[in-house]
Formats: structure tokens, sequence, C-alpha cells
């Protein structure tokens, strides 16, 4: 029989967080330390190429806490969700759980996250004897207040307008970004992390840093007005969702002005994607407004503090726009043709 005493100094433990992946963590420590259960994962919901997919997210191997760090597409524990029928039919139904008999001795629980009549993340249960109504009940309302309390964070870290994230959380995304995504709870051992599936062996990849502004936007808000802008802003930031993995990480900074981190590719591949953000904005039909551009620059994030990483995008960005608008200019590139020099470094500090 669980008690409740536990349980309780496990929901404060947890609602200590102030991070989506701590958090994640602390509720599948919480469930993996009651009675009988054997494994516990958070799961992530995908569709590709029209078919529903799962993988693990997150899981315990070789008694340590891993996480995958490769696009969702391109994982190789991807399953469809054909494997999972109960599961299946409980995400078609929009169901609350879904239990099955995988054999005598191993029984499993799925409880998806709904958000807006989408699911993307489930937690998964499997332990030794069949699940109790008591057992249930406990479990679903740990999860409920793991969901409340997700969808707490996720509303402080967003912006209202566009839903993208907001430049408070971007010194916490940036320094685990930088970290290739490696963070571990204080009182665990470095977590295990799945390869990233879509780097060939051997091929260089860093991590890439983007700053984009909207061209002429100061013209649309003042010909069109603000609740048009508004919807540039909206669609700016829709097409972005679209352009990007979802283990890359978008920004609104304010205005007209959003950040990029891109993850885990090659120069040549962050010069592709980003220009490839750059015509679908130039190609998409704004409604009244008619055609809009951006500007970008970037960088790489392997040296020098945040604070120099973004001053540095920022530079290739004014280049950018200083110099036609509606391009694409990497910081490394513009250094090396004598377009942009540094004059002085002053300890840690560079000015330009």
């Amino acid at each position: 029989m669980t008690t409740m005493k536990p349980i309780l100094q496990n929901l404060v433990e947890m609602t200590g967080h102030r991070d989506h992946l701590r958090l994640e963590l602390s509720v599948l420590s919480t469930l993996q330390k009651l009675n009988h259960v054997i494994e516990v994962r958070a799961l992530e919901l995908f569709t590709d190429a029209g078919v529903a997919h799962m993988r693990p997210r997150t899981w315990v191997e070789d008694g340590q806490w891993a996480f995958t760090d490769s696009e969702a597409a391109a994982d190789p524990r991807r399953e469809t969700l054909e494997h999972y029928p109960y599961l299946r039919e409980c995400v078609a139904h929009h169901g609350d759980s879904a239990l099955a008999t995988v054999h005598k001795g191993r029984y499993r629980l799925w409880l998806p996250m709904w958000v807006h009549d989408k699911v993307s993340t489930c937690l998964e249960i499997t332990q030794s004897r069949p699940f109790s109504a008591h057992k249930l009940d406990v479990l679903k309302g740990v999860f409920q207040v793991y969901q409340n309390y997700q969808s707490l964070l996720d509303y402080s870290e967003r912006d209202a307008l566009t839903g993208l994230f907001n430049r408070k959380t971007f010194d916490e995304q940036f320094s685990r970004h930088a970290l290739h995504g490696l963070v571990s709870r204080p009182d665990a051992a470095p977590p295990v992390f799945a390869c990233n599936a879509h780097v060939l062996p051997g091929e260089p990849v860093q991590q890439w840093l983007a700053v984009v502004d909207i061209d002429h936007f100061k013209q649309v808000n003042d010909r069109f007005g603000h609740l048009y802008g508004d919807e540039v802003l909206i669609l700016i930031a829709n097409i972005l969702r679209n352009s990007f993995r979802s283990h890359d990480r978008v920004f609104r900074f304010g205005g007209e002005e959003f950040v990029v981190l891109l993850r885990s590719t090659t120069l040549g591949t962050a010069h592709k994607v980003f220009n490839r953000f750059r015509m679908a904005v130039q190609e998409y039909p704004f409604p009244q407004v008619g055609q809009v551009t951006v500007s970008l620059g970037f960088v790489s994030t392997a040296r020098g503090a945040p604070v120099e990483i973004l001053g540095q995008a920022d530079q290739a960005l004014y280049y950018a726009k200083e110099h036609g608008r509606n391009q694409v200019c990497f910081y490394d590139d513009l250094v090396a043709g004598g377009h942009l020099a540094t004059k002085v470094a002053n300890d840690d500090v560079e000015l330009f």
C-alpha cells in the first residue's frame, strides 16, 4: 500500500524545480520509487510523413538517467504507434490513460499529457503486478500535479503573442545548448545521452546561434497598423517553428527580433537551414501586407561567453541589414573578409 507521506514529500521536491527537464526527472524519480514499479519513461509522440510515432525521451539506462539528443524523425529508437495499440487508441479518442498487459509479471500504464487537444508527451509506467484502483488514483493524481506545474512553467517561459520562448528563458536555454543539452541532476551521476543519429560519424558538427530581424518592420506598423504588425510577428513565429527541428530552440527577444539556437549540425547545413527559412519568409503571402523579408546573422557557440556570442551574431545581423537586407551573414566569414574586426580585447570583454 502506497503511503501518502513519501508521495507528499516527493511532490514538494518536484514542484520546487523551475526547469522542464528537471521537473520531468523529478516526477519520474517519484514514480520509480513506488511499490512494484519496474520501469518509468517519458515518451515523445510525433508525426513523421503522416505516420504517428513515439520514442523514449527520458529513461533509465545502466542505472543512470538517459536523454535523447537526436532529432525525433531520425532517432533510431523511434517506433510507430501501431506497435502500441492501446496507447494509439487512447490518443485517437483523447483518453486520459491506457492500460495493457505486456505479459505475466509486466503491466503497463500510459498517461498522455494533453495541451490544446494535442499530445506530444506521455509518461509510461511498468510494474510487476496489475494496477489496483487505489494505485491508479495515486498515479493519476501525481501526474495531474506534474501536468499543471509543467503548464505553469510553460506559461512563464513563453512570449504571450507568439508562443515562442521569451527573453527571460534565453540564458538558461543557451547554457544547456552550449553543453549539447547535457543537464543532469545535482544528486545524480552524469547522464547517458543517445547519439545524434542524423550526423554521420566523423562529420564535424557545432552549435549555432542566429539573430533574426524583420526588415522594415516599423514601416509595416506605420502603414498598416499594429494589428497587422502583430499578425506578421505571429506568422513569422509559425514559419520559424516549421523551419527548425523539435530540439532546436527559438526565442522572441522583443519587438521584431528573434533568436535561434541550432543544434548539432555542420556549417554548410546551418547556411542551408537559415537560408531556407529566409526564403520561406520571402515567399509567404502575408495578408494585406504582401511580401516581408528578414535578415539574419549567425555564429558558432563554441567560443566565448553568451554575451560575446550574442554580440557577434548581432554584428553579423547589422552587417546584413546595412548591406541590402534579406540575407544571411556568418560572423566568421565577415571577419575573415575584413568586413568586421575586433578592435581591442579587455579581459573577457571584446569591444568592436
